[in-house]
Protein backbone atom coordinates (compact mmCIF):
# COMPACT_ATOMS: atom_id res chain seq x y z
CA UNK A 1 0.00 0.00 0.00
CA UNK A 2 1.29 3.22 -0.39
CA UNK A 3 0.22 6.71 0.74
CA UNK A 4 0.12 10.07 -0.79
CA UNK A 5 -1.21 13.65 -0.21
CA UNK A 6 -2.92 15.72 -3.03
CA UNK A 7 -1.23 18.79 -3.90
CA UNK A 8 -2.00 22.39 -5.50
CA UNK A 9 -0.96 21.93 -9.26
CA UNK A 10 -1.49 25.29 -10.45
CA UNK A 11 -5.26 26.08 -10.26
CA UNK A 12 -5.96 22.02 -10.23
CA UNK A 13 -5.18 19.83 -7.77
CA UNK A 14 -2.60 16.63 -8.04
CA UNK A 15 -1.93 13.06 -7.35
CA UNK A 16 1.54 12.18 -7.80
CA UNK A 17 1.82 8.72 -8.48
CA UNK A 18 5.56 6.44 -8.21
CA UNK A 19 7.04 5.52 -11.26
CA UNK A 20 6.65 1.83 -8.95
CA UNK A 21 2.72 2.39 -8.75
CA UNK A 22 2.74 3.14 -12.62
CA UNK A 23 4.63 0.33 -13.32
CA UNK A 24 1.91 -2.59 -11.79
CA UNK A 25 -0.42 -0.76 -12.68
CA UNK A 26 0.96 -0.78 -16.41
CA UNK A 27 0.56 2.74 -17.07
CA UNK A 28 3.24 4.92 -18.65
CA UNK A 29 3.69 8.66 -19.14
CA UNK A 30 1.28 10.28 -21.98
CA UNK A 31 -0.83 7.41 -21.67
CA UNK A 32 -4.65 8.02 -21.31
CA UNK A 33 -6.48 6.67 -18.35
CA UNK A 34 -10.12 6.93 -17.37
CA UNK A 35 -11.17 8.19 -14.38
CA UNK A 36 -14.17 6.67 -12.45
CA UNK A 37 -15.81 8.12 -9.43
CA UNK A 38 -18.23 6.08 -7.37
CA UNK A 39 -18.85 5.46 -3.96
CA UNK A 40 -16.46 7.44 -2.31
CA UNK A 41 -13.63 6.30 -4.31
CA UNK A 42 -11.23 7.26 -7.86
CA UNK A 43 -10.24 4.53 -9.57
CA UNK A 44 -8.13 4.94 -12.53
CA UNK A 45 -7.67 2.28 -15.32
CA UNK A 46 -5.62 2.44 -18.56
CA UNK A 47 -7.29 2.75 -21.43
CA UNK A 48 -6.26 0.58 -24.60
CA UNK A 49 -4.61 2.44 -27.50
CA UNK A 50 -6.63 3.73 -30.47
CA UNK A 51 -3.76 2.41 -33.23
CA UNK A 52 -1.39 -0.17 -32.69
CA UNK A 53 0.81 0.21 -35.42
CA UNK A 54 2.00 -3.57 -35.82
CA UNK A 55 -1.75 -4.10 -36.23
CA UNK A 56 -2.43 -2.12 -38.63
CA UNK A 57 0.75 -2.94 -40.62
CA UNK A 58 -0.08 -6.85 -40.33
CA UNK A 59 -3.84 -6.01 -42.31
CA UNK A 60 -1.97 -4.85 -44.95
CA UNK A 61 -2.03 -7.64 -48.07
CA UNK A 62 0.69 -9.40 -48.96
CA UNK A 63 0.09 -8.45 -52.73
CA UNK A 64 -0.56 -4.76 -52.06
CA UNK A 65 2.11 -2.11 -53.78
CA UNK A 66 1.88 1.47 -53.42
CA UNK A 67 1.54 3.72 -56.84
CA UNK A 68 1.84 7.06 -57.76
CA UNK A 69 -1.12 9.30 -58.13
CA UNK A 70 -0.64 11.94 -60.57
CA UNK A 71 -2.41 15.21 -59.15
CA UNK A 72 -2.21 17.33 -61.86
CA UNK A 73 0.37 20.14 -62.75
CA UNK A 74 1.45 21.75 -60.14
CA UNK A 75 0.49 25.68 -59.57
CA UNK A 76 2.72 28.12 -60.64
CA UNK A 77 3.26 31.87 -60.47
CA UNK A 78 1.21 34.23 -58.66
CA UNK A 79 -2.75 34.17 -58.37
Amino acid sequence: MVTTKIRKWGNSQGLRLSKQVLDLAGISVGDSVEIVVAEGQVTARKLPSKFDLAELVSRIPKQYRAGEVDWGPSPSGRR
